[in-house]
């Protein structure tokens, strides 16, 4: 992920995932970090400070050209799969609850990540719940948070990801139907404290029970500009100070995402059907481009044959149309699968295998990458999902790019790599 992944496991109760039980003792609700906290009356508060967070640390070993597997502009997350095919990074994230004398529940969280060259702050915020008498499990946030970064865990795709700095309210009740909405702002590059310019109202409604194995959520998110997004015609960097030579403009681009949400469980089957369609936008609200559209669907799911043995599975389609670079037009088809088997509640294996392929609408030509990869794991407990996990992993792939867009060259590429990585979320 470009951040956190969490498995496939935990996503099956997952990705756009509420962990809650009856009462929800707040240091587990801590264990799913790739959505905001939401903690309710009936949150049980501990003492003291909740450490908990995301990370994957280890080497991947390859004298190839190219050390990871992937097809030059693929578009859904890493589209020939994951494992043994991923960087290092993570976040750490410290938690403190509150019970005031008035009734009112609060938290404050702090995360750092690490992705890069650098730590960053990546989480600042406050909420509190049981505010209003009539919505007592309505939870009232502002700060700097992760949002609306709903996630598929195969191909570690955030196929929407808005972290964003600003304030909103989660799990307004109608009925047995929850609304969340907020109003934020992007942060300005560079690890500042301020607002970019570009701005969102975000929406989710959630908790549409269809059946009793169909569940449903739905979410449309506005992005618009203010006058402080203003550009240099020359060479696209933002504007500093009063322009008096009318070189300037505004970029007063709107954009919007629409996206539907589809939870199937029955007996030892889960899916997850997502579909989103983005007007001058891709997955991020905020960054965009004019006359982009693209859309995305992908189904994601896990079968569980026996205590032993779960087989994983992914397969998803995204296109992206840009009137204004009609050459770079294209699909991006993918299909993953990783059957997984437990030899005791120590010891497992896992075979993944992926297939990523780029078709271009406008221009004669493929790019189109596969990749296998055998790991042996130590992990906490039986379960594929379960974690602190070492992973000590062989992938072979290859890519064929007929269509250069950021390699510089055509032509194939063979990819050997061997590698060990603890990954955990906690």
């Amino acid at each position: 992920m470009k951040l956190l992944p969490v498995a496939l496991a935990v996503m099956a109760t997952l990705s756009s995932f509420s962990i809650f039980a009856e009462t929800d003792p707040l240091d587990n609700i801590q264990v799913d970090d790739q959505q905001p906290l939401v903690i309710s009356p009936q949150t049980d508060i501990p003492d003291g400070i909740v450490f908990s967070g995301y990370a994957r640390y280890g080497f991947h070993f390859s004298d190839d050209v190219e050390k990871y597997v992937s097809a030059d502009g693929q578009l859904i997350g890493n589209a020939a799969g994951r494992l043994g095919n991923e960087g290092n990074g993570g976040e750490f994230q410290f938690a403190k609850g509150f019970v005031s004398d008035n009734g009112t529940i609060w938290d404050v969280v702090v995360m750092l990540e690490h992705w890069g060259d650098e730590v960053g702050l990546k989480k600042f915020y406050a909420g509190a719940t049981n505010v209003f008498e009539s919505q007592p499990n309505a939870y009232i946030w502002a700060g700097r948070d992760f949002h609306n970064r709903p996630q598929t865990g195969l191909n570690d795709y955030f196929w929407m990801m808005n972290d964003s700095q600003g304030a909103g309210i989660k799990n307004l009740e109608f009925g047995n139907v929850k609304f969340d909405m907020a109003a934020v702002a992007q942060v300005v590059d560079g690890g500042g404290t301020g607002d970019s310019g570009n701005y969102a109202i975000t929406s989710k409604l959630h908790g549409i029970n269809l059946t009793d194995a169909l569940d449903l959520s739905l979410y449309a998110n506005y992005g618009f500009s203010s006058k402080n997004t203003e550009k240099n015609r020359e060479d696209d960097t933002t504007c500093k100070g009063v322009d008096r030579n009318g070189t300037c403009y505004v970029d007063d681009i709107d954009s919007y995402q629409l996206a539907l949400e589809l939870n199937h469980s029955v007996g030892m089957m889960s899916n997850k059907f997502v579909t989103r369609y983005g007007n001058n936008v891709d997955n991020n609200i905020f960054n965009k481009t004019e006359d982009l559209s693209t859309l995305l669907m992908q189904l994601e799911g896990k079968l569980v044959m026996s205590h032993q043995t779960n087989i994983e599975y992914l397969v998803g389609y995204q296109s992206l149309e840009d009137k204004n670079a009609s050459q770079d037009d294209r699909a991006n088809y993918s299909a993953i699968v990783r059957p997984t088997y437990a030899w005791n509640n120590i010891h497992s294996t896992w075979l993944e295998a992926g297939y990523s392929l780029v078709d271009f609408d406008n221009q004669s030509g493929q790019n189109d990458a596969w990749k296998v990869t055998l790991s042996q794991n130590i992990s906490f407990d039986m379960d594929s999902g379960a974690r602190p996990m070492l992973r000590f992993y062989a992938t072979v792939g290859d890519s064929n790019t007929e269509v250069d867009l950021t390699r510089g060259e055509t032509g194939k590429q063979d990819t050997f790599a061997v590698g060990a990585m603890w990954e955990a979320w906690w």
